[in-house]
């Protein structure tokens, strides 16, 4: 490829269609938020103005439950005085830096971020047009790789600051360009490898390796005088090895406490997350999650040695819990856990930095299960995030589920909910344990497009216990987290109902498939179904209201506005809440 075929899907038109779409999410996205406050005109338009109030953008939208804007992009114009401006994504966020907080050292970092956004919406642009429900009919990996949005919230969601163009297009998971994984022999002295119950490192290496990869990989350490027992075997992004393990371990190389053995064998795709590996010569086999020092969505995407030593016993342990619990196992309810991890340690960096430093996340790794051997006859996969997709017509992919199912909307609404929404109210009531239960973090089993159950994945690090109190095993201790109490319960007000039902509500009215009134209808049946089945819980039912009349509004965007490097104190997230005002309920008097 040449370097001008490189950016060919960078031509003006499409730029002009991302900036359009992008504009439209800002404009909506920052209005829920309360970081603009359109103005309402005599048209039934609304305006938005600069911050020196000489331009403005107008646009027709409909105002939806949980002041969800919905605005038609192609009803966006740009003023300045009388005369009508072409729109442009970076201009926007300059003319409204001071309305957004932008500050000086983050507002070039950001237009970075919305700029590589942009481009990865060209590339997605260019792609051969596929319906959603041609894409409903599609397999698992199609779906994965066949979504256009990102994080529905977040308006820069690509930004992957990192990758040139050449790493985009070989690692970006629109692309679906298969990719081999780099392997490398760490010294034990300063790796650790971890497993959960039952797991042993000889058999299950050669499990995911094969024979005769690992008899390769072994031969690479003797020809070179060294010893494969004094070695862990680390599988890296191939960005991480050529942009900075090979620098920045340059002396754990020179010191062969690292040795490069070269590409594995199978053939991987990357997931939404990035920095997870789908492998496609064997669907059977883990997922590998490596670590990735590219900046995406207000953090570093490394992996921690130190949180790795935790990671199996952890899902073992929510892996029992979910099985002994008739509530959770009644719904069909899995995880696939994170089996074994490995975690390097770099001594001089450790003692260079505190433990939250990205220099200590760069090179780790750890291995998830597959979905695939669990599906029953009929059954396939997708990923959640794929309820929230919309086609170049204006098609959801939900509404092309039900569709395909042949159930009303509300049935198979009701079907989803009992699958996706019910164990994660069960989890927050009887146990105080939340997950971080966003599209792309939970896979859907599907059978004739209606929703059989849920599998929750990217458990160690997002999964926490909100009791300081909670008896846990000690090599679980670590997800024990103090919240205080009026915040507890917006880790399904905020995280289930504003950054996600939110939009698949929407997005139903909008094609007229389930009016709003009857999406919120149906939660709420499905909410006072499982309170009246868990009476036991009643006192934990009022102390912590599903159906108070308003939340705190909790803003995602102002937190990647205020630090897009690190959205979030991982050791404190209650506290780093950026909260404006509240939202009514949609479920109250329902």
């Amino acid at each position: 490829m040449s370097p001008a075929d490189a950016v060919a899907h960078l031509s003006a038109e499409r730029w002009a269609a991302a900036g359009r779409l992008l504009i439209r999410k800002a404009l909506a996205e920052f209005a829920h938020e309360r970081l603009i406050t359109p103005d309402s005109l005599d048209d039934g338009r609304y305006a938005v103005r600069s911050d020196d109030g000489r331009t403005a953008y107008r646009f027709s939208a409909v105002r939806r439950a949980l002041d969800h804007w919905q605005i038609d992009a192609d009803s966006i114009t740009r003023h300045r005085e009388d005369a009508e401006l072409p729109l442009s994504a970076l201009d926007f966020f300059i003319e409204l830096r001071t309305s957004l907080g932008l500050s000086d050292e983050i507002l070039p970092v950001y237009l970075e971020e919305i700029s590589s956004t942009l481009s990865g919406t060209c590339y997605k642009l260019a792609k051969p047009r596929v319906t959603s429900a041609e894409l409903a009919g599609s397999g698992f990996q199609a779906i994965e790789t066949g979504m256009t949005e990102g994080h529905p919230c977040f308006v820069a969601n690509n930004g992957r600051l990192g990758f040139g163009i050449h790493e985009y297009l070989s690692y970006a998971p629109e692309t679906a360009s298969p990719v081999r994984l780099v392997w490398l022999a760490a010294h034990r002295s300063r790796a650790a490898f971890t497993a959960g119950a039952g797991i042993e490192y000889e058999s299950f290496l050669r499990e995911e390796l094969g024979v005769r990869t690992l008899t390769r990989f072994r031969a690479t350490l003797t020809g070179q005088g060294l010893d494969p027992a004094d070695y862990l075997f680390i599988p890296v992004h191939p960005w991480q090895w050529w942009n900075k393990l090979s620098v920045t371990f340059a002396a754990e190389v020179a010191r062969r406490h690292l040795v490069c053995l070269g590409e594995g064998d199978d053939e991987y795709l990357a997931q939404q997350s990035i920095r997870t590996f789908f492998n496609t010569s064997a669907p059977h086999k883990h997922y590998v999650k490596t670590a990735l020092s590219v900046l995406n969505m207000g953090f570093m995407r490394g992996l921690s040695a130190a949180y790795m030593e935790a990671t199996p016993a952890i899902n073992d342990w929510l892996a029992r819990l979910i099985e002994n619990d008739p509530v959770l196992s009644a719904t069909g309810l899995t995880i696939i856990r994170e089996r074994a991890a490995v975690g390097y340690r770099h001594l001089e960096y450790e003692q260079a930095t505190d433990r939250y430093s990205p220099y200590r996340k760069m090179l780790a790794a750890l291995w998830r299960e597959s979905p695939v051997p669990s599906l029953q006859d009929g059954e396939s996969l997708a990923t959640m995030a794929c309820l929230l997709h919309v086609d170049h017509t204006g098609a959801s992919f939900a509404g092309a589920l039900i569709e395909r199912s042949g159930l009303t909307p509300t049935e198979w609404l009701r079907r989803f909910l009992r699958a996706y929404y019910v164990p994660l109210l069960h989890s927050f009531y009887a146990y105080d344990l939340v997950f971080m239960p966003h599209g792309e973090n939970v896979i859907l089993v599907l059978k004739d497009g209606a929703v059989q159950r849920a599998v929750y994945k990217d458990i160690a690090e997002e999964i926490a216990v909100m009791d300081p109190d909670a008896a846990l095993p000690p090599e679980v201790r670590r997800i024990r987290v103090d919240v205080p109490e009026d915040k507890k319960l917006l880790s399904i007000f905020t995280d289930v109902f504003d950054c996600f039902f939110r939009f698949l509500a929407a997005h139903l009215a909008a094609e007229g498939i389930t009016e709003e009134e009857a999406f919120w209808r149906t939660v709420a049946e499905v909410t006072r179904e499982y309170q009246a089945a868990n009476q036991d819980l009643m006192d934990k039912f009022e102390r912590y209201d599903l159906f108070a009349p308003e939340f705190a509004r909790s803003c995602l965007n102002r937190l990647q506005l205020r630090d897009n490097q690190q959205m979030v104190d991982l050791a404190d997230p209650s506290g780093a809440l950026q909260l404006a005002g509240t939202l009514k309920n949609p479920m109250t008097d329902l």
